[in-house]
């Protein structure tokens, strides 16, 4: 397994668009077992990085932006679009079939600019406790190390979206001496209010991935 396929390879891992359908469950994942293997923890990973992708596609969308605000939320943007199709294209080099992504329903976050970088901040920083939960059941060296990398992004762009808010530095613009872990079930319950009750497929398009 080369972790160049996990890193650089999001510009041919999918094609534009990804399909956003609702899943049979409300979330692939949502047990209290502990991974099975890389896939899983892949797949785990995978949810969430559609669930991100699709926040700032509606977000970005809304036009609720400007200047620094918006440059930064765009790129943050391109960053988790393009997390999608790596891990995706990991997944499948791996023999694994990826999750499809679940139908969301992000309420009032695109209500104004503050709340939609509120989000944004609660959003990031839940990647990188969940990125470092799953990090100990990975058994893949390359696998290992790529995640590493995707948890860094995920940890700056908490950073830079705290530093939009204006938060303090400690304990807003970054966390702590160390990052917190949080479990499977942690992180799952943190993203169930926007996961969407229906069972319809997901409306209004797809996750741009190039």
């Amino acid at each position: 397994m080369n972790r160049r396929l996990f890193i650089k390879g999001s510009a041919t891992a999918l094609p534009a668009t990804v399909a956003l359908q609702m899943m049979s469950t409300r979330f692939a994942y949502a047990q209290s077992s502990d991974f099975s293997g890389d896939v899983d923890v892949l797949n785990y990973a995978l949810t969430l990085e559609f669930l991100e992708s699709e926040f700032y596609r509606q977000g970005n969308a809304a036009g609720l932006l400007s200047g620094t605000e918006k440059t930064y939320l765009e790129a943050i943007g391109a960053d988790e679009d393009a997390h999608v199709a790596a891990i995706s294209q990991t997944i499948s080099k791996l023999g694994g079939t990826a999750v499809k992504a679940p139908a969301v329903d992000f309420g009032k976050s695109f209500g104004s600019a503050k709340s939609f970088l509120k989000t944004a901040h609660v959003f990031e920083n839940t990647g990188v406790s969940a990125y470092l939960g799953a990090a100990g059941f990975i058994t893949n060296p390359d696998i290992l190390q790529a995640a590493a990398g995707i948890f860094g992004v995920e940890a700056r762009h908490a950073a830079v979206v705290g530093n939009l808010l204006g938060l303090a530095p400690e304990g807003g613009v970054y966390q702590g001496a160390t990052e917190t872990a949080l479990t499977k079930d942690e992180v799952l319950k943190a993203v169930a209010p926007f996961l969407a009750a229906d069972s319809g497929a997901m409306a209004g398009g797809a996750a741009v991935t190039q």
